[in-house]
């Protein structure tokens, strides 16, 4: 097969499309026919040498896909070849061909083409295991959404709006915040004009927000706790604003708040798969009635998928960028 490789770590340009070993279905496994992969920021570290796959995986970027079902290992019951599926991944999207665990694969949702599911599989998965397993949120309670016109942001705020939850949404510039109350967001807030702590308490009475999905870390961990309601739950799912940050106990105490780091690439497969069965069971049926839409910012050729981290990392992006191939 043809497939995104890594012959060195850095800039885009080290992404190079060449010949790799076609992968083979062991027992519990499937391998799909890629039609699309998303492309995400893991996919942005992993090429410049920071995030490894976990042991056992190509070093082959992607996170997600779609596509169809080209064979079935041992085993497995439910796949069978032909099904138009999208799947969760550890590695191995940018390729013409990946092998998964049978349980990370999904029903492409009723309504939306192989390359529009291929926007959902990272982000639901990873949105619904913090926001909803872990975090527990409720109808009628707020959630805050850093990076809110992100691929997980608009995710998230979707998501919160067919879960009667209020989002309000952090963005980068004022025709991203406008996106982002097109989107649902309740308020949107431009965290390079307006400190979004005071806003927060501003539009919350000065209660806080209940649970807050932060894609910064860093100096963002003091000021979350301050946004914070009392029993409010922080998710950190990523750490684009650093890896370090002050934490104050007696604030964190005071208000009985949790902080919670989360991670989906290395979790075990068998957490993988709960995960994914709670997405198909609670979020396709979203999905499927145009409660949930994937937002698309672009589709460009999978060969050239340097010009997707260019872009993803220019920020100027709403929604998800994918990688394609004809098929």
């Amino acid at each position: 097969m043809r497939a995104i490789t890594l012959p060195t770590y850095g800039a885009p340009d080290a992404l190079v499309w060449a010949d790799a070993d076609d992968p083979v279905a062991k027992p519990g496994d499937v391998v799909i026919d890629v039609q699309a992969a998303g492309v995400n920021h893991a996919d942005l570290l992993q090429r410049r040498g920071r995030y490894a796959p976990p042991s056992g995986t190509v070093n082959i970027p992607g996170l997600e896909c779609g596509g169809v079902i080209a064979e079935v290992g041992e085993g497995v019951d439910r796949w069978r070849v032909g099904d138009e599926v999208c799947a969760l991944l550890a590695g191995g999207g940018y390729a013409e061909k990946v092998a998964v665990s049978a349980g990370q694969v999904l029903p492409a949702p009723r309504g939306l083409s192989l390359t529009e599911a291929a926007a959902f599989p990272e982000v639901a998965c990873t949105v619904w295991s913090t926001v909803v397993m872990k975090a527990r949120i409720r109808a009628g309670e707020t959630l805050l959404v850093h990076g809110g016109t992100s691929g997980i942001g608009t995710f998230a705020i979707q998501l919160a709006r067919a879960l009667d939850v209020r989002p309000i949404a952090t963005c980068g510039t004022d025709a991203k915040c406008e996106r982002a109350r097109e989107l649902g967001a309740s308020h949107a807030i431009n965290y390079r004009s307006d400190d979004f702590v005071a806003v927060v308490k501003d539009v919350t009475a000065g209660r806080g927000v209940d649970v807050i999905l932060d894609v910064v870390g860093g100096e963002y961990l003091p000021r979350n706790i301050d946004a914070l309601a009392p029993d409010g739950r922080l998710v950190v799912i990523a750490t684009q604003g650093g890896r370090r940050g002050e934490l104050d106990f007696g604030a964190l105490m005071a208000k009985r708040a949790l902080v919670y780091g989360a991670g989906l690439r290395s979790r075990p497969v068998e957490q993988k798969a709960a995960i994914v069965a709670e997405v198909e069971r609670h979020v396709w049926p979203l999905v499927e009635t145009g409660a949930i839409r994937p937002v698309i910012e672009a589709e460009i050729p999978m060969p050239e998928a340097w010009r997707a981290h260019e872009l993803l990392e220019a920020g100027h992006h709403v929604g998800k960028i994918l990688l394609t191939l004809s098929r």
